[in-house]
Order: C-alpha cells, then structure tokens, then sequence
C-alpha cells in the first residue's frame, strides 16, 4: 500500500493520479483517497481545506476505473474447467446443460 507522502512526493513532481496510480500499483481513484484524504467520488465530509496540494475540485473520473471482465481471459476458463473436472456434481451439471443446448439447437 503506498504512503501519503509517496503520493505527495510524485504530486510535488506534477504527476496527475492516473500516472501516479500506475507508478504506485493502485487505481487513481485510491491513489486520490491516499494522499488527498478524500474519496474521489465526492462522498466525503472533511475539515481540511479544499486549498491544500494535490486537491481536485472533480475527481469524479477517479473513481471508476474501467472494469476488466476476467472471465474473457483464458486462465479463468481454464481454472474452471478444473474445478468442473474435480467435482462430479459439477460435471454431471454440465452435461446437463450440453445436453439442454444440443436439444435447443436441434429443434
């Protein structure tokens, strides 16, 4: 987990959060949260000044990185074609489901 003051230092050097995020290994919307204090999606409540380094007034695009969908990768798929092939409940369930589809497709 990066500290504040690695954030603060990389914001000193004039880097925006997503560079920051990527140099850091988190979201910018986190690296935000680190060292501003502030969620990015501006559900906060906070004495500190607005005035303070590193303070966006829209930070909003922080906080939703695009998602991923992992079960296009092929790791995924083959993860669970293994956890199918270790469990017999699993694999009569899916030969159910091959034997519904093949029915479907043949009507």
């Amino acid at each position: 987990m990066p500290s504040k003051e690695q954030v603060k230092a990389l914001i000193a050097r004039g880097l925006d959060y997503a560079e920051i995020g990527r140099r850091l290994g988190v979201p910018a919307g986190q690296a935000y949260l680190i060292g501003t204090g502030r969620p990015a999606d501006g559900g906060h409540s906070t004495d500190e000044p607005d005035d303070r380094p590193g303070v966006s007034t829209s930070a909003q695009h922080l906080a939703n990185p695009p998602h991923e969908n992992p079960t296009s990768k092929q790791v995924v798929h083959d993860w669970i074609a293994g956890r199918v092939a270790a469990d017999e409940q699993m694999r009569r369930a899916g030969a159910a489901r091959k034997a519904q589809e093949t029915a479907q497709d043949g009507s």
